[in-house]
């Protein structure tokens, strides 16, 4: 199966992957072979890759029993629902909305957390459970809150945790009012992407406790964002730790309004002004570089058309549906023809973001950070008195 990286399909081999991979560290090992995957997967999963979001063919635990452990026990993520549990039968849906998370990513992500015996944990996401399951048998069933918005994943997870002999406090709620019935927190882990951090988070949690989460722009792109709450829980501040693909936070979904809806009834190019470039439209396109420009560039967002020869049009948006933006890319050129239409030029700013982090020599993901308020959030480069520039 695509992405395995380990011989033996059973928890210790996905163990010996994960401590060489430096994911799970001897602290956390205990809690992973008291509280078995196996216990957290339902009998039908489509496993993903190690290295992205597309997901193989369905498989069921009660068909083929030996491949369904094999994926258990492979580092990547299982899908387990479609389409907020609207999708019927065995084949792919739409758009995955609940999973059980790649292992690297749940150590990876709880080391981030740092926790100490005593602390108390909101966790956001509930999913199957096993996240919330391994912070119990970690920290006590007492010390866990679990906020699952999907009443039919949430009754999963319960039962999940009850299998396993686990009974930390599952609600079936918004998570982004958090659960105030027992605050404060001393952490908060999100196991959903975020565009904003719900103040409710700072709120909710004690001074100096840590918020960890993924973080994406509306453009694309997403990492791992670890944020330590200020003395009187009116902002936090941090840096991102790693990139991510995490399915969104429900109620921070956003709409992509159809192309007609930009043209207002006139034929292509519409109102559109025409020049060309030298960035190239590949270059923009990796998970990373997305994250840069979509937090230089807020309320866009991207589609691509393609054609033969890996020749494409990278179409750009504002949410607004007031402005538009199109550059070709072909093989062997050295310039691009480009469209723009609208109060924004939508690709003059996505050039200008990319270049701003080119000029300060194609900074990595440890070098960002993030500062919420109550009022707002800004990312920025080396320390919060260095926000991106907006475009």
């Amino acid at each position: 199966m695509t992405g395995e990286t380990h011989q033996e399909a059973g928890p210790q081999g996905l163990a010996s992957a994960l401590v060489a991979g430096g994911a799970l560290s001897s602290d956390w090992l205990p809690s992973f072979n008291a509280v078995p995957r196996e216990l957290f997967v339902p009998d039908r999963i489509w496993p993903g890759i190690a290295d992205g979001t597309r997901q193989n063919p369905v498989l069921y635990r009660s068909q083929d029993p030996e491949a369904w452990r094999r994926a258990v026990y492979s580092d990547i993520p299982l899908t387990t629902q479609w389409d907020d549990g609207n999708h019927q039968g065995d084949g792919l849906g739409t758009t995955p909305s609940s999973s059980n998370s790649m292992p690297t990513m749940v150590f990876s992500m709880l080391q981030d957390l740092d926790v100490r015996p005593g602390h108390k944990v909101l966790e956001v996401g509930a999913g199957t459970g096993w996240n919330a399951g391994l912070l119990a048998h970690r920290l006590g069933n007492h010390n866990v809150v679990t906020v699952e918005y999907d009443p039919h994943v949430a009754r999963g997870a319960r039962e999940n945790l009850h299998r396993a002999g686990l009974a930390p406090t599952v609600i079936e709620g918004d998570g982004r009012h958090g659960w105030p019935d027992d605050t404060p927190y001393s952490r908060i882990i999100a196991t959903c992407s975020l565009l904003e951090i719900p103040p409710a988070w700072l709120e909710q949690t004690a001074p100096g406790g840590i918020i960890v989460a993924p973080f994406g722009t509306e453009y694309g792109g997403e990492q791992i964002i670890r944020l330590t709450v200020n003395d009187d829980g009116t902002s936090a501040s941090g840096k991102f730790t790693r990139g991510s693909a995490f399915m969104r936070l429900r109620h921070q979904r956003t709409d992509r309004p159809s192309f007609d809806a930009y043209l207002h009834g006139k034929e292509w190019p519409a109102h559109g002004v025409r020049s060309t470039t030298s960035l190239s439209p590949r270059a923009t396109g990796g998970w990373f570089e997305q994250f840069v420009i979509g937090s230089g560039v807020p309320g866009t967002f991207w589609r691509t058309e393609r054609y033969d020869n890996d020749a494409y049009t990278l179409w750009l948006y504002s949410r607004d549906t007031l402005s538009w933006a199109s550059a070709d890319y072909e093989r062997d050129r050295t310039r691009y023809e480009v469209y723009q239409s609208g109060p924004r030029n939508l690709w003059d700013e996505l050039e200008a973001a990319y270049r701003w982090w080119a000029d300060q020599g194609r900074p990595g993901c440890g070098r960002f950070g993030l500062t919420v308020t109550l009022e707002g959030q800004h990312v920025w480069l080396d320390s919060p008195g260095s926000p991106v520039p907006q475009h």
